[in-house]
């Protein structure tokens, strides 16, 4: 499994992270300002309603527990809406932005699998979170200009093969953030069926 693993820490948020920064910092070099606070607000729009997922689920398992639902799949979210996001800053093709992020969804989502990290609803939940993002992009963006692909390329290639391998130790401090809110909240009072799993995300 040690290729299942290699694949699925690209979509590490301790990659997309910077790889996604890099590319703001690009764009806005070529001279697309628009596209990249687009492509920033759009990741980080993402990346927050994976967190809101992941923290209501959390904190309320047991309300979810015939969806086996526990932590819906950041690697998932983040992968879908980088591939189709970037195909989409990148290129005048609409029609490629939603089966690139697709593509991407299912290979980072079966590799969360095969690992044992995610059920498969949890893999489909953060798919559809990293969709809505990858389309709404070239909505928000407009059509990209004429840009230096070849750099860009480059720079995504670089950050990506740089930062492979770290890891962000995010998932812990969601979970005891879940497990605080939980008691707050009357119908999720008690402790939450997650602590039983793993800390993937």
């Amino acid at each position: 499994m040690g290729w299942v693993r290699y694949l699925t820490d690209f979509a590490d948020q301790a990659v997309i992270v910077p790889l996604v920064l890099a590319v703001a910092v690009a764009l806005v070099i070529q001279g697309w300002r628009r596209g990249a606070v687009t492509w920033l607000l759009v990741v980080a729009a993402v990346f927050f309603a994976t967190l809101l997922s992941k923290l209501a689920f959390l904190a309320c398992s047991p309300l979810f527990a015939p969806l086996t639902v526990h932590s819906p799949s950041g690697h998932v979210a983040a992968a879908t809406v980088t591939v189709g996001g970037l195909v989409a800053m990148l290129t005048n093709r609409r029609s490629a932005v939603l089966p690139a992020a697709i593509l991407a969804a299912l290979v980072i989502g079966i590799s969360r699998l095969l690992l044992g990290a995610h059920s498969v609803p949890e893999v489909v939940i953060g798919a559809l979170i990293g969709l809505a993002g990858a389309a709404a992009l070239p909505r928000f963006a407009g059509p990209p200009p004429r840009l230096r692909l070849v750099p860009l390329a480059g720079v995504i290639v670089l950050v990506a093969m740089v930062f492979h391998g770290l890891h962000l130790p995010a998932e812990a401090a969601i979970r005891h953030t879940a497990f605080r809110a939980a008691q707050f909240i009357p119908a999720c009072r008690g402790t939450p069926e997650f602590v039983r799993y793993p800390a993937e995300n």
